[in-house]
């Protein structure tokens, strides 16, 4: 991924999350002039600063640089599994049998496409 992509991505991720230039600057801990450039592909975060803004956007490094890697399944199972904590057993199970058809549904689109 070149300059421009990544700044593209983060400038994305950010506008989905309805953060400012300003709060994400704050957040990572880092220029909001830096934070510009970067967002226009005009500099290449350092590893240090990648890893603020991962934290900063709340996504994992390989959703932000886009790839699928064993890492990031482990990253949305722990993310899912820290959203169900909070439910009932009932609900729990409720959201499992949502999950499942909706696995399915995709399962069966990808076929069709293929």
């Amino acid at each position: 991924m070149n300059k421009l992509e990544l700044g593209q991505k983060i400038r994305a991720l950010r506008k989905e999350r309805k953060q400012t230039l300003e709060t994400l600057a704050e957040a990572a801990d880092i220029g909001l002039v830096y934070l510009g450039e970067i967002e226009r592909g005009i500099k290449m975060p350092s590893l240090k600063t990648f890893i603020k803004l991962v934290n900063a956007l709340d996504v994992s490094a390989d959703e932000l640089i886009g790839l699928e890697t064993k890492s990031g399944r482990d990253y949305y199972a722990q993310k899912l599994s820290e959203q169900m904590q909070s439910l009932t057993q009932e609900e729990t199970a409720a959201v499992l049998a949502i999950l499942e058809t909706t696995i399915q549904q995709v399962k069966k689109l990808r076929t069709e496409t293929t």
